[in-house]
């Protein structure tokens, strides 16, 4: 019995392999299944023997799959056999087969495989075939299938890295919604870093504030480390610090929770990348002191040793904030401890010693850093250039724009940019036009920044009819013409304004006067985190009240502390260059340009109603906005309206920065509130801020002019003790102030020193000398 059943089983099988041999020769003839006999009996086996065959094409398997369902003793479709098809279609030539297919799939309520599923969706990824994903997304989704993060971690990671963030987003959300267990990390912290690189803040938040939400989620130490800088970069430095600390505590309680196993390792902890990315954090917001400590915390307790990036940070860092000793110190330990010096560590000192006004300093790095081989870039040479100019070299600066322009090489749009803002600064229209023709004769492109300039100093000297000859030459002539449509509809706006007796708009309510200044920084300074993050940081926070004495970042735990109350708003930051967007580019950029146009000529009833009328659009003031409009009500003597902006400035969470700092040491200046200057200084260093040489010129005239001259003397020896070297403009300060008040000889002193340092007089100092001849005869 035994027997004739295995031979019967053997007989049904070789009649199985006979009659997919005969489908299989039928369709790779031409006619495919009108080849086929109507009588065929078909079993899913046969069906599915057929479409896993790998000799047939995947268009016949298509063919006989539908064929097969319309015969007349059709058999119910199976699972298998669309899995079989799914598979032959999976390569990205037969992808558009897929649709169809998937249609009838849904027809028959058939749940496909998650290994098929995986695979389709695999291979419209790696096609870049975004709906079809889309479309499979829905289809499980329709049937009730339980979104497995298994299944979907590649795609997200796939998506992310094609920089399809929303398609990624619209995923993951689903699969937070879908499914109960835990989901994969690594695949959450590429959709993180994704979000921070497109600075796209609130998507990053949503994300951020979801998976904290989700049960059976924690985040590892990579997670916590995206986190803290993305935080970080957006200016969120209280936000860093105390997921710095909910790092550590959970450091601790997996140590004991393992130590009771007698285990001595934790998956959460602070490493390299998280040191450096606070240090990052916090040299971007200005507070470069507490980085140096932690510099010095990473050192000495933490186990780990700093690296080339840990270096570069904290040079740049010391650079910007014009900490040039700290940052010669840390260059040169880099360079002891045989890191190699690479064109970015050269190129932030280099600006940091031309920020300091050490030209000679400067110039010898560069020729240093050609010495030992490193290769200067278009940006290495476009800081020298700058720097030249700034420190009073322009013959200097432009024989080196020639001679670079001869070679061919290491000329960029921002090296013509930089002449061409100097041309305007010294009322060179001409040259500066020109110089744009050259510039876009050569393929740069002509940026906002450029344009700017030339807009400005063409309606200094009333030439509006030179703005067609910048249109004809600009390559990319959509951003002059969308200069001239923002002109054009702005000056619609703007005809029928507002009677004033005053040039202003006072559109900034008076709140106080500038004896309230301080209590204004204050406030400003004091966010709480509650206001930004809801209650996202405040658990664990009444477990680590209590100082650990082992710690081995004290300084850091104690910054985390004090952010559970405040928020740093002071950043060291300044603007960057902008590029144009589009004919649509209705952004803050834009409102900046014609603000500097108006504010230039004084016109600050049109600049306060351009202000007005694009706030109401919905378009956010940055930082410059503020700067710029205060600048020009200090200058008139609107002290007044000047504070109530900077109210304004704090009520929008706008961070201050050493510019907005100037102006108010500036207004303060001019009312004779001179001990009320210092105190703001105070507040700025408490802050964790610093002064630059406009900074230190602008304290040293103020203090000068209301007969503080031994403080005036103070702050000068203190700006060249923190490595600034003086100006022309300090030494005529100084020459100015000390004559005025009889105090000749330290007037010469000042004169004597001006010399020595090589520091070119300029007409100020004839005039000021002139004065102090008359007084020493």
């Amino acid at each position: 019995m035994v027997d004739w059943w295995q031979r019967n089983r053997a007989s049904k099988k070789l009649g199985d392999i006979l009659i997919v041999a005969s489908i299989t020769k039928a369709l790779s003839k031409s006619g495919g299944t009108r080849n086929l006999s109507p009588s065929l009996k078909l079993t899913h086996s046969i069906i599915l023997n057929v479409l896993s065959n790998p000799s047939l094409h995947p268009s016949n398997k298509l063919h006989f799959f539908f064929w097969s369902r319309s015969h007349s003793s059709s058999l119910p479709p199976s699972v298998a056999a669309y899995s079989a098809l799914f598979c032959t279609l999976s390569h990205p030539a037969h992808l558009h087969h897929v649709p169809a297919l998937l249609h009838s799939l849904k027809q028959d309520s058939l749940l496909l495989d998650s290994h098929s599923f995986k695979l389709l969706l695999d291979a419209s990824i790696l096609s870049s075939n975004f709906d079809l994903a889309l479309q499979l997304l829905d289809y499980m989704q329709d049937l009730g299938s339980n979104l497995q993060p298994h299944i979907y971690s590649s795609v997200l990671v796939a998506l992310v890295r094609k920089n399809q963030v929303p398609l990624a987003l619209s995923i993951f959300f689903k699969l937070l919604d879908s499914t109960a267990d835990g989901f994969d990390s690594n695949t959450a912290n590429e959709l993180l870093v994704s979000l921070r690189k497109a600075s796209m803040k609130v998507e990053f938040k949503q994300v951020f504030d979801r998976l904290r939400e989700k049960k059976g989620f924690y985040f590892d130490t990579w997670g916590y480390n995206i986190c803290i800088y993305a935080f970080g970069c957006w200016g969120d430095l209280g936000a860093s610090l105390i997921l710095f600390k909910e790092m550590k505590l959970k450091e601790k309680e997996e140590l004991l929770d393992y130590g009771s196993r007698g285990h001595t390792y934790s998956s959460v902890g602070p490493d390299l990348c998280t040191y450096n990315s606070l240090i990052s954090v916090l040299c971007k917001v200005g507070r470069v002191n507490d980085a140096l400590k932690v510099f010095q915390e990473l050192k000495e307790g933490s186990g780990h040793e700093p690296d080339k990036f840990t270096y570069r940070i904290l040079v740049q860092g010391c650079s910007k904030t014009y900490r040039v000793h700290d940052a010669i110190v840390i260059f040169n330990e880099m360079q002891k401890n045989g890191f190699r010096l690479d064109p970015v560590i050269y190129n932030s000192m280099l600006d940091g010693l031309f920020k300091a006004r050490k030209v000679t300093e400067a110039c010898q790095l560069f020729e240093k850093m050609v010495e030992e081989g490193t290769k200067a870039s278009c940006w290495t040479y476009n800081i020298l250039v700058d720097g030249l100019l700034k420190n009073g070299r322009p013959e200097a600066a432009y024989t080196l724009f020639c001679d670079l322009k001869k070679k061919g090489q290491f000329v960029d749009g921002v090296t013509y940019s930089i002449i061409v803002l100097q041309f305007c600064r010294e009322g060179q229209l001409e040259e500066a036009l020109q110089l744009v023709e050259e510039m876009e004769s050569r393929g740069f492109v002509v940026d906002l920044t450029t344009i700017t300039s030339l807009l400005i100093s063409i309606h200094r000297h009333g030439r509006w009819d030179w703005t067609d000859r910048l249109m004809r030459h600009v390559r990319e002539s959509d951003l002059v013409l969308s200069v001239l449509k923002w002109k054009a509809g702005m000056e619609a706006s703007l005809k029928n304004p507002k009677s004033k007796r005053k040039d202003y708009s006072p559109m900034f309510p008076s709140k106080g006067d500038f004896s309230d200044v301080l209590s204004f920084m204050t406030n400003a300074q004091d966010v709480t985190l509650d206001s930004q993050h809801g209650s996202d940081f405040q658990d664990k926070e009444s477990s680590g009240n209590k100082f650990d004495e082992w710690s081995s970042s004290p300084h850091l735990d104690k910054l985390a502390e004090s952010a559970l109350s405040t928020s740093q708003l002071f950043t060291p930051s300044h603007a960057q260059r902008v590029q144009e967007k589009g004919l649509d580019s209705f952004d803050i950029d834009m409102v900046n340009t014609f603000l500097s146009i108006f504010l230039d000529k004084g016109k600050l009833s049109l600049a306060c109603k351009l202000f007005e009328i694009f706030t109401d659009a919905g378009v956010d003031p940055v930082c410059y906005t503020f700067n710029s409009m205060m600048s020009s009500f200090v200058k008139r003597g609107y002290f007044t309206e000047a504070l109530a902006i900077l109210n304004q400035m704090g009520e929008n969470l706008c961070p201050t920065d050493i510019a907005t700092y100037n102006m108010i040491i500036q207004s303060l200046g001019r009312m004779g509130r001179a001990d009320l200057a210092s105190a703001v200084l105070d507040r700025l260093l408490k802050q964790g801020g610093y002064l630059d040489v406009d900074m230190y010129n602008t304290i040293i005239n103020v203090l000068g002019k209301a007969g503080r001259i031994d403080g005036a003397n103070n702050f000068f020896e203190q700006m060249k003790s923190s490595g600034i070297n003086p100006d022309v403009v300090t030494y005529n300060t100084l020459i100015e102030i000390h004559s005025k008040a009889g105090r000749l000889k330290d007037a010469y002193k000042f004169l004597k020193m001006m010399l020595d340092a090589g520091c070119p007089p300029n007409h100020v100092t004839d005039t000021t000398l002139d004065y102090l001849g008359k007084e020493i005869k």
